[in-house]
């Protein structure tokens, strides 16, 4: 008899794996579950359930330099709070390069933490303990919550727009055209 297993690789694709089963137990229904996705705040759908992107709840704006970015954010705890400060507001935030490879800034509150290690590149948003928005252009790893990633753009377009020096940077919710 003979069992399938699955391994899992990074971005959930899966593949078959099948192994000599060494007993005459009866074959197990290995099949992977995905779990739910938790609704958004306010009644909103996920993506998941209303079968095409919501622009307004998955999207930021970065102006940056004179030039306005869009960004979609992953799903989590963390953008969900981002999302709610920026409801309120746009967010400006005075950002200093760090080691050559990204800007990061305080966003003047503390947002909840999703840390998991993690390889960063060029245009990934990151919340660093909590408290600071990061912008990477170079590469990093480490353990960071991923808040999303700027849409379109290269890495020469992005060092271009931030700079050698401090910058800053607005956030505001994107809306959808």
């Amino acid at each position: 008899m003979k069992k399938k297993m699955y391994l899992m690789i990074p971005f959930l694709l899966l593949l078959p794996w099948t192994t000599a089963a060494c007993s005459d137990e009866p074959e197990l229904d290995t099949t992977p579950v995905m779990p739910e996705q938790p609704s958004l705040p306010g009644g909103e759908e996920s993506d998941n359930e209303n079968g095409g992107e919501n622009m307004e709840t998955r999207t930021i704006r970065l102006k940056i330099s004179g030039k306005t970015f869009t960004a979609t954010l992953v799903d989590n705890s963390s953008t969900q709070a981002l999302k709610a400060l920026l409801a309120k507001g746009d967010l400006t935030i005075r950002m200093e390069d760090y080691a050559r490879m990204e800007k990061v800034g305080p966003i003047g509150t503390t947002l909840p933490r999703n840390d998991e290690q993690i390889s960063t590149g060029p245009g990934d948003l990151i919340l660093y303990q909590g408290r600071y928005f990061v912008i990477y252009y170079g590469r990093n790893s480490y353990s960071l919550t991923r808040l999303g990633k700027i849409d379109n753009v290269t890495e020469s377009e992005l060092k271009a727009a931030l700079g050698d020096g401090d910058v800053t940077v607005t956030l505001s919710l994107g809306e959808s055209n």
